[in-house]
């Protein structure tokens, strides 16, 4: 860093007569950069002794590059072509399985062949990553996909030579599934341009820092097509909402580093065991990445697929799936949050009262969490507790409508109506529209005999949501009032909405 800080101080002059000096020496025949002060047409070492054995000579001079590569060295692109058939058998598995291939398929039945999907991938269903690459999403999305396959893939197959070529195919593949993991944990994520992306670095790296039996020369127009290639996807990638640009990112930074360690550490294609070493460093950080993912947001995605289990009906699964989150981080209030009404829903309050507990410790002025712990204990037939936690809402939020109902509901189930009555009339004070509340107050204006109020309160619920309990009660206050025309009116009513729900 300090040594680019101080090329940058220097005047303009000597930065253009460095590059000047760097221009000159280089070697006629293939563009590399010779010894410093190296004037006139020369060949470097390297060609020298390439000459020299292309003749059948030896060369007394000590060759210092590493071996270069041929760049055909197999006309076969055996492997292309098996990944070829495979994505395109895969999409014709899909369309005869009934998948609307023509146009954009569902998202449940790209879930169901394997897309990559964070809540299911990291619920245990690592396998996704993998089989993401051979899914697409429709005829566009395969056919330009496989366009781009058939031409990078037999470049870099020919560069690489077969298994190596295929295990960077991969590795890039699990790479750039993993990107659109940790970018978009809840989206759903097909296509093998991730993988694409992936050899296209891997070239890149290649052409540039690796040493071929070519000029230099010769290599640059191919290197300049992948550079744009990449370019022109990426920059569509941004403009275009529905591309996984986290994926081709993630795909080309893998095939960058992949590709620019085969070429400075294991160029020949005879040297196994580095080559093997090179793909094992990927590989490693593929798996170094799904521990991470596991440990920094994991719990979030266990928490969706819970919630999403819950919203099936999977209740016992989802509940499953929250105690994952909360255990790997136990101040995720929105899953705590989950769980209690997980728990609500199979009638265990002891444990929803435990869980909204908690939510109440990490956040103290959780209006929802008050509310929702009075309700349990409401249920639970403790009213004096409801009561308490009801009071502890509204010192939150004095003006909150739920506070002033669920206290309400205490106080009447303490058989304290007249202070219960106070509490929902200071409800429909805050809200006049608050569901069931002028019912409420009717039930309890019946218990202490205030029959003229009650019918008030009921005849204001029959203008806001009127429903056969409502005009029952009505109907038995009328009775108690002497009024039998009124009561029989709201009995027919009331017969009215029996019968039509």
């Amino acid at each position: 860093m300090l040594a680019g800080l101080s090329a940058l101080a220097q005047p303009p002059v000597q930065v253009t007569y460095v590059i000047i000096c760097v221009e000159m020496a280089r070697c006629v025949q293939c563009g590399r950069q010779l010894p410093a002060l190296s004037f006139g047409k020369k060949l470097c070492q390297w060609c020298v002794q390439h000459e020299a054995a292309q003749r059948g000579e030896g060369s007394p001079i000590q060759r210092v590059e590493p071996a270069p590569w041929l760049r055909s060295q197999s006309s076969s692109m055996a492997v292309t072509q098996a990944i070829f058939g495979i994505n395109v058998a895969v999409f014709v598995a899909m369309t005869l399985a009934g998948v609307s291939m023509l146009d954009n398929p569902s998202g449940q039945d790209l879930v169901r062949w394997g897309a990559n999907f964070g809540p299911l991938t990291v619920s245990g269903q690592w396998w996704r990553l993998l089989t993401c690459v051979f899914i697409h999403g429709g005829l566009l999305h395969i056919g330009f996909n496989m366009w781009c396959l058939w031409s990078l893939g037999r470049l870099a197959e020919s560069v690489y030579g077969h298994w190596t070529f295929a295990a960077v195919y991969l590795i890039t593949g699990l790479a750039a599934s993993l990107a659109s993991l940790i970018w978009n944990p809840a989206i759903l994520s097909v296509g093998a341009s991730g993988a694409i992306f992936g050899i296209a670095g891997a070239l890149i790296a290649s052409f540039y820092l690796g040493e071929f039996s070519l000029p230099r020369a010769a290599l640059a127009g191919t290197l300049r097509s992948v550079v744009v290639f990449v370019g022109y996807n990426l920059f569509f990638g941004a403009v275009i909402a529905r591309t996984d640009n986290a994926a081709h990112v993630g795909g080309l930074l893998m095939g960058l580093l992949l590709g620019a360690l085969i070429a400075k550490a294991a160029p020949a294609h005879d040297d196994l065991l580095r080559r093997i070493a090179v793909l094992l460093v990927g590989a490693l950080l593929v798996v170094g990445g799904v521990k991470w993912l596991q440990h920094s947001r994991a719990y979030l995605l266990h928490a969706q697929n819970g919630v999403g289990l819950l919203d099936r009906g999977k209740t016992g699964e989802g509940i499953a799936e929250l105690q994952k989150s909360v255990g790997l981080r136990p101040d995720f209030t929105a899953a705590h949050g989950a769980l209690a009404r997980a728990y609500i829903a199979k009638h265990d309050f002891e444990n929803a009262a435990a869980e909204m507990k908690r939510v109440i410790a990490l956040n103290p002025r959780s209006e929802d969490a008050y509310y929702r712990l009075g309700l349990i204990y409401l249920e639970q037939k403790l009213p004096s507790k409801a009561q308490g936690t009801f009071v502890q809402l509204l010192r939150v939020n004095p003006n909150s409508a739920d506070g002033h109902a669920g206290l309400a509901a205490a106080l009447s189930d303490q058989h304290r109506d007249p202070e219960a009555l106070e509490e929902y009339k200071r409800v429909a004070a805050l809200d006049s529209g608050y569901q069931s509340v002028y019912y409420n107050m009717g039930v309890t204006e019946v218990r202490l005999k205030l029959y003229d109020d009650a019918i008030a309160s009921l005849l204001k619920q029959r203008q806001t949501a009127d429903d056969a309990e409502s005009e029952n009660l009505l109907a038995d206050v009328y009775e108690a009032k002497g009024m039998k025309s009124e009561a029989e009116g709201a009995r027919q009513k009331a017969q009215q909405f029996q019968a039509s729900h």
